[in-house]
């Protein structure tokens, strides 16, 4: 699987929510986005990042950003997790990982020194005409809505 770029096509889905309703990055034609892949619900770090995607989101928001995260977890699953911790954004289940496999975030890594295939932390921001203006690999979950609203200028 490849890296996107700035400026490639942001590839499209359709994915269920934690209601199991289909949502795709059509649905968002026209507006920016901001999409995270993250690895697991209700896991340290990915509870980290989506509650600070939770308390920045009126200020992403405020400058025309929607917020999506995605992982391989159930819809059952990510809607314990959305409630657990509150969160006010979409998250959608990708259980087969292709929609994570086609934005080049699924890949080896290591944890706990356990090596295995899985979904990558990476964060995207997608314009209006669905093209990647931002492309984050390897995201660090502590401070990384910080860094990202910062670079956004937001």
């Amino acid at each position: 699987m490849s890296e996107l770029t700035v400026g490639a096509a942001a590839p499209d889905f359709t994915l269920n929510d934690a209601e199991g309703n289909e949502v795709s990055l059509a649905d968002y034609a026209g507006k920016n986005v901001v999409l995270y892949f993250y690895p697991k619900a209700a896991t340290p770090g990915c509870t980290t990042e989506a509650c600070d995607f939770r308390d920045n989101l009126n200020a992403l928001k405020g400058a025309g950003y929607q917020v999506i995260g995605i992982s391989p977890d159930s819809p059952e699953d990510i809607k314990a997790f959305a409630e657990a911790e509150g969160l006010n954004f979409p998250l959608l289940s990708d259980p087969g990982a292709e929609t994570a496999k086609a934005y080049g975030s699924f890949g080896e890594k290591t944890i706990n020194g356990k090596t295995f295939d899985g979904t990558l932390r990476s964060t995207f921001v997608i314009d209006g005409n669905a093209r990647v203006t931002k492309a984050e690999y390897n995201v660090d979950a502590d401070g990384h809505v910080a860094r990202l609203r910062d670079s956004l200028g937001v």
